[in-house]
């Protein structure tokens, strides 16, 4: 018999939220019209398109007219870093970031330096937890036009000092982009930041809207070929009821983030607490404390990490991983590689608001007997 699935990946994408399924419904019959047309089928979508902006803003304690929807999370971060550098480029080419960036900040770094800028990468220490005193190093240096701080780890759950960092900038005029994509929707988002993007899917909404946030006064140029959308900052007309989806999806889940914390956390300290003392030869990974509530990363040594990935699976539990060997890279997450922690065998357990305490028993009653499986095929025993 097939085993029942029991979904724990939702850093990557939590599933749709009940609210974001009704909203997308009914916007598909109202909001299927250009915006910015003048018929009355186009005022109705401009409707829902300024009270998603209003509700979004205000979930998030910002204007509505400095934020702005974008194609997806990545198209975000995208456009908040080259449109950062682009804006003070009479400032310097220098982008200060931590080696924990998400790679779609990364691969925005490496345009910036293949176009003859400089990317000044920050240290963190073995919990994942940014070096502030380097970070003040760099970010007082010559030449900063932007810095980047993801706020809390995708990979290992870390929450970073955001305010601090924010801090550091502040004394020296460097405008900070933050990546609040796990944060959103799941915890209050730190002060300081001038640039902020996140992404719809990560807090119940579907996918394909991100978040661009650029506060007022913030030196901001837009990467992409000019356009009178979205304030100008992004081309295209958006995916209306996929953000009115989206927009309707963020007020449940943050009206709801302080239960789900509580509930999800002592979970995930189960987990941590488990997998240490009944896994022989595993390392669990990240601030113990300053962490997400929902996330655990932990790393098993003789194990292949796409091995356990599909053994999993084939016991029906949806798990991702950050290490090599796995079906979308070749290389160590650059994320454990920084820390300087084991990156062999890791998995990532993030849970939701549909995962309950039978489905964490689950795995965690499974999960010794998979790991000894892979190591005795291996030719690993005696652990």
């Amino acid at each position: 018999m097939i085993p029942s699935s029991v979904y724990l990946d939702a850093a990557t994408a939590a599933p749709l939220h009940p609210v974001a399924r009704q909203a997308l419904l009914a916007a598909l019959d109202d909001g299927w019209a250009d915006p910015d047309r003048l018929y009355t089928s186009a005022r109705r979508a401009r409707q829902l398109l300024d009270a998603a902006r209003e509700a979004t803003a205000q979930t998030l304690g910002v204007r509505p007219d400095e934020l702005s929807f974008t194609s997806s999370g990545t198209t975000a971060a995208h456009s908040a870093v080259l449109g950062g550098l682009l804006g003070r480029r009479r400032v310097g080419a220098v982008l200060v970031h931590s080696a924990i960036e998400h790679s779609a900040v990364l691969h925005a770094a490496q345009r910036h330096t293949a176009g003859g800028g400089t990317a000044t990468e920050v240290p963190v220490d073995r919990l994942g937890r940014l070096d502030l005193d380097a970070w003040s190093a760099a970010v007082t240096g010559s030449g900063v036009a932007l810095a980047a701080l993801i706020a809390a780890s995708h990979e290992v759950g870390t929450v970073q000092p955001v305010e601090q960092a924010a801090a550091a900038c502040a004394d020296v005029g460097v405008p900070l982009y933050v990546d609040a994509a796990q944060l959103v929707g799941r915890m209050p988002v730190p002060r300081g930041w001038s640039v902020l993007t996140a992404s719809a899917r990560k807090w119940g909404g579907p996918p394909g809207v991100g978040l661009l946030v650029v506060r007022k006064g913030t030196r901001w140029e837009s990467p992409w070929p000019s356009d009178e959308r979205e304030s100008g900052r992004m081309p295209g007309t958006v995916n209306l009821p996929a953000v009115v989806a989206a927009a309707a999806s963020l007020r449940a889940a943050a009206a709801d983030a302080a239960t789900q914390a509580a509930r999800l956390a002592p979970l995930v300290d189960r987990i941590r607490a488990r997998v240490a003392a009944e896994v022989p030869d595993v390392e669990v990974v990240g601030d113990p404390e300053q962490r997400l509530p929902h996330l655990v990363t932990f790393s098993c040594l003789y194990v292949d990490g796409e091995a356990l990935l599909h053994a999993l699976d084939r016991r029906g539990f949806a798990v991702s991983s950050g290490s090599s060997c796995t079906s979308s890279t070749l290389r160590p997450s650059h994320v454990l590689e920084a820390m300087g922690v084991l990156s062999h065998g890791n998995v990532r357990v993030s849970l939701h608001s549909g995962s309950t305490e039978a489905d964490v028993e689950r795995f965690l009653t499974e999960l010794p007997g998979i790991v000894a499986d892979l190591r005795a095929q291996a030719g690993v025993v005696g652990l």
